[in-house]
């Protein structure tokens, strides 16, 4: 039976998740089942991580309402920041621990102990599992905060985790990414639906992801965001969207993208863009609003439904075509977010090559290039969008705005941005008018179940609420 990963939501979990689709073999036959293996356990942790971050399934994940850049329909409680109604922040816990964090620990335990594989062979799927798990660990400290970490895959002997300090963590991500990148050669694992065991495209995602976690430092500690940054740029990172980080779906359950499921399978109609975004968009003539919305109200009309409100389906812009096909990539990590990142270390003088505008510009470029999506250079002309006359009033500003408008379908990154560039203004939810949350609360069972370590992390960041900011959080971020 597999190992109860430490935290106590996975604990009481466990048993109803025995019979979870997710544990079929996505590209073998279920009917000839054999043991598990090390490949198996990296393919379910790669699509585990790739469904939770795509998905829109209110109970699940609604990083795309905390972006605003879609809201609700009938029901609007999500986009009125209820996340604990549905105990939203206890499944995506349960899911990041679980079902991809232990399955990549347990993945590298088997390959160690498989006598068939060379050392490099070893080496190189545990550098990959690695980089996946430094991947979910920044996505956990930037959902909670502190988190359990140093304690968090040993349920026997840790059975209560004590919860580490994020500052702490994120020092050893980077740690542990420098250990595992030099690794990525030779054969990897042979089941990877993401680059297809292409060990050179999984160094330059590593130092990608290694490029993030600096960026998100800048404002706390900028001399590690300085090293960090720089050393990410000079190991290779992301230079087009070949690189891009992308999940393979197919056209048939249960391996759809789960945004099919949850806007064409389910026969529902919960979502539609947000006024927010949509009148952003309007405001600068964007034609990628084009491939981002559906054309049902007419040809280059746009309306977004009211933020926070209970919006008529009929009335509103609907969601573009591209995003209800069953085959639609998920995304980790793209050229565009790492164009971002490097326009805003170029900004800050890091030595990184290029100028502020140029990775400005390939960041939108990036953009419509992703979605096909012609004339970008009219577009990059435009005075609200030219990066020498664009409005704000210093680069964080230009930046963070063009940004947050190229991670639409990022639900995670569009929400981060808004935190750590603090802009555009956000609309308050229309129906109860609450604050836009800087985080998730921490799951109802770690208070009840882990009570004691629970409170100390709550004590540790400042209280645990939907306004407590992670800790590289440190402007104010504007809504109206």
């Amino acid at each position: 039976m597999k190992k109860i990963v430490l935290t106590i939501i996975s604990l009481v979990t466990l048993i109803s998740c025995q019979s979870d689709d997710k544990y079929e073999n996505y590209n073998r036959d279920p009917k000839n089942p054999t043991q598990v293996d090390a490949d198996f356990l990296f393919n379910n942790a790669q699509k585990s991580l790739v469904d939770q971050m795509t998905s829109t399934s209110v109970n699940r994940n609604v990083f795309r309402l905390l972006g605003q850049h879609w809201t609700e329909t009938t029901y609007f409680d999500e986009a009125n920041y209820d996340l604990t109604n549905r105990n939203i922040p206890e499944y995506h816990w349960s899911e990041m621990y679980r079902d991809v964090l232990l399955d990549l620990k347990t993945a590298k335990e088997v390959a160690e102990a498989n006598p068939e594989l060379s050392a490099g062979e070893i080496a190189a799927r545990k550098a990959q599992a690695e980089v996946l798990m430094v991947y979910t660990y920044q996505q956990l400290v930037d959902t909670y905060g502190n988190i359990p970490y140093t304690e968090s895959l040993d349920a026997e002997g840790f059975p209560l985790p004590a919860y580490d300090d994020a500052a702490t963590i994120y020092s050893d991500l980077i740690t542990r990414i420098d250990a595992a990148t030099p690794n990525l050669t030779g054969s990897g694992f042979s089941i990877d639906n993401i680059y297809g065991g292409d060990m050179a495209a999984w160094t330059k995602f590593a130092n990608s992801i290694k490029l993030r976690i600096g960026i998100r430092l800048s404002d706390v500690n900028p001399t590690l965001s300085q090293s960090t940054v720089e050393s990410a740029v000079a190991g290779g990172v992301f230079t087009s969207n070949d690189d891009n980080a992308t999940f393979e779906y197919q056209g048939a359950t249960p391996n759809t993208n789960p945004l099919w499921v949850d806007l064409v399978q389910s026969g529902r109609s919960d979502f539609v863009p947000a006024n927010t975004l949509v009148d952003f968009m309007n405001d600068l003539e964007d034609p990628r609003r084009a491939v981002y919305f559906d054309d049902n109200m007419g040809a280059d009309t746009y309306v977004g439904g009211i933020y926070g409100a209970s919006n008529t389906f009929s009335n509103y812009t609907h969601i573009g075509d591209l995003l209800h096909q069953p085959t639609f990539p998920g995304i980790l990590l793209d050229y565009s977010e790492v164009s971002f990142y490097l326009a805003e270390a170029a900004a800050r003088s890091y030595a990184v090559t290029g100028t502020v505008e140029e990775h400005y510009n390939n960041g939108i470029t990036a953009s419509f290039e992703y979605w096909d999506v012609a004339d970008v250079a009219t577009y990059l002309a435009k005075p609200e969008v030219a990066y020498a006359t664009a409005p704000g009033a210093d680069w964080r500003e230009k930046i963070g705005s063009q940004f947050w408008l190229a991670m639409y379908n990022r639900g995670f990154e569009a929400w981060t941005v808004w935190r750590k560039y603090d802009t555009p203004v956000f609309n308050l939810p229309e129906d109860t008018g609450n604050p836009v949350p800087a985080r998730y609360t921490y799951p109802i069972n770690e208070q009840t179940l882990n009570g004691t370590n629970w409170e100390a992390a709550s004590e540790a960041i400042g209280g645990d609420e939907q306004t407590t900011k992670i800790f590289w959080d440190v402007n104010d971020s504007p809504s109206n």
